[in-house]
């Protein structure tokens, strides 16, 4: 059985009276596993037809499903084209019942390793902005890598404090997700250190925590926006505490209504200030649904878009573009463009200094790479820092002094007149973006192989032309690019990504 301290079973029997023992029996009961479809790749339905290994849908996520124990979906070759992201069910909960839409401007304020900022990323469909922020460095970086796997290349992944953020992104969000870093309550069937760590005093350090890290994601909201807030936590404190704590700091936060599913259960007001109100957050508890436990509240700032904020968002011709710092290894804090003669923007210079567009020859060579590739390129969104180019989303003229890892998508560099794709732009597109393919069937060896790093030979029939650059596909997924040369297929997957 999972071991439960003795101290968290004595609050839960308080709290759950009559359904205690319900809730002990639970944890005598296997854990359940769960994997979300990237649906900025495949829909849910299309998944289902793979036919990959058994499944069967989660009823409160629309493109999750639970799988067995004994299955291993991470060793299948489609897991690492980004089909699909491991989770456990619950905690698929806050994403998927945060409204997002094509377009808007959204927040993961604590989003590290990435499970719910990849799903996040995956309904922009490209449009909009997803800014993605952990304040640990380490997990910023998982952070980061989840989402180059899933092709999101709308983001802009920063490594601050959320009041750092707050000082520069004042009324700037439609939308914002604050997984709060919690006392972890729900995880202790799944982490046992997670249990053996745990002591009463957790729950009011982490809601002292939360409490300022959602201080500071109000600030952030515009009016009209909404703000979800979420735990993997049991305890009151943390949760409904929390919550009527936001609504009597700031009148202008209302809490609104989840979506209501069959298990769902709404918050508890005795446990919170009293208000009828917090019967709007939702309980998931492990012994009513197939989940380890979460608590969730959406909240939503009085207002209309457009009302002034305080600090509005600059107008699109004012904001600056800026480029990887990761990629092209100066650290990670935006530094001040410089501007005039020597930067060189139309002088068909190399275009090394920040923030402006490549010169006319790279832009040639990177013209030249990009003819067989379908997908329109909005080529007044690159910037070339050194020889690396980037596709940037638009961002408020103000972020200079961040720390970030990534902005946008890094596109590849120019090299000896040539242009060498990267593994994050092969992972943004699609097998029917790009004509100098080679397709291969998931089972096929020559697969498992390309993605432990070795060459793989291919017939002439497997692709357009017999030379040059290839997106590698398997089943139709890219995966990453290979340079074939006399039927060989010279392997360009990512070293840092290669199968051991």
């Amino acid at each position: 059985m999972t071991y439960l301290p003795e101290a968290f079973l004595e609050r839960m029997k308080e709290m759950l009276g009559e359904e205690y023992g319900e809730f002990l029996a639970s944890y005598e009961e296997p854990r359940t596993y769960g994997l979300r479809v990237n649906r900025r790749k495949i829909t849910p339905e299309e998944f289902e037809h793979l036919n990959l290994f058994p499944v069967r849908r989660i009823p409160w996520v629309e493109n999750g499903f639970f799988y067995e124990g004994s299955v291993r979906p991470a060793q299948h070759p489609l897991y690492a084209a980004g089909l699909y992201y491991l989770q456990e069910p619950s905690a698929m909960t806050p994403a998927a019942c945060l409204p997002v839409r094509p377009g808007e401007r959204v927040l993961d304020l604590c989003a590290a390793p990435g499970g719910k900022a990849t799903e996040l990323g995956a309904r922009l469909q490209g449009e909009g902005l997803l800014v993605a922020n952990d304040i640990s460095a380490s997990r910023a970086r998982a952070l980061l890598y989840n989402l180059e796997v899933f092709g999101i290349d709308n983001a802009f992944v920063t490594n601050e404090t959320p009041s750092a953020l707050a000082g520069v992104f004042e009324g700037f969000f439609d939308k914002i997700l604050v997984d709060a870093p919690c006392s972890g309550e729900g995880m202790f069937r799944k982490e046992e250190a997670v249990a053996k760590d745990w002591t009463p005093e957790k729950s009011e350090y982490f809601a002292g925590q939360q409490r300022e890290i959602v201080c500071q994601a109000v600030k952030m909201l515009r009016p009209g926006g909404k703000l979800l807030y979420s735990t993997c936590t049991f305890a009151p404190c943390e949760d409904e505490q929390t919550i009527s704590w936001v609504l009597e700091q700031f009148p202008e936060m209302h809490l609104i209504p989840l979506p209501r599913y069959e298990g769902f259960s709404g918050g508890c007001p005795r446990w919170g200030d009293g208000r009828e109100e917090l019967k709007l957050c939702v309980r998931i508890w492990p012994h009513r649904m197939h989940g380890e436990g979460h608590f969730l509240a959406l909240l939503e700032k009085e207002g209309t878009a457009g009302e002034d904020s305080g600090n509005p968002p600059k107008a699109p011709q004012e904001r600056s573009r800026l480029s990887d710092r990761r990629e092209s290894g100066e650290g990670g804090r935006i530094k001040k463009k410089k501007t005039g003669k020597k930067a060189g923007r139309n002088s068909g210079m190399s275009g090394a200094v920040s923030g402006y567009g490549p010169g006319r020859k790279e832009r040639e060579i990177l013209e030249a790479f990009l003819e067989p590739c379908t997908r329109r390129i909005p080529m007044e969104r690159l910037e070339q820092r050194g020889q690396k180019i980037y596709l940037v989303p638009e961002l408020p003229d103000h972020v200079r002094g961040l720390k970030f890892l990534r902005n946008g998508l890094y596109m590849g560099e120019i090299r000896k007149d040539r242009f060498e794709p990267s593994q994050q732009l092969a992972m943004s597109l699609k097998a029917g973006e790009f004509r100098e393919k080679v397709c291969l069937d998931p089972e096929d060896e020559r697969v498992e192989r390309y993605l432990r790093g070795e060459t793989v030979e291919v017939l002439p029939e497997e692709t357009e032309s017999p030379s040059g650059w290839k997106l590698v596909c398997a089943g139709g997924y890219p995966l990453g690019w290979g340079k074939l040369v006399q039927g060989i297929l010279k392997n360009k997957y990512q070293v840092s990504w290669r199968k051991s």
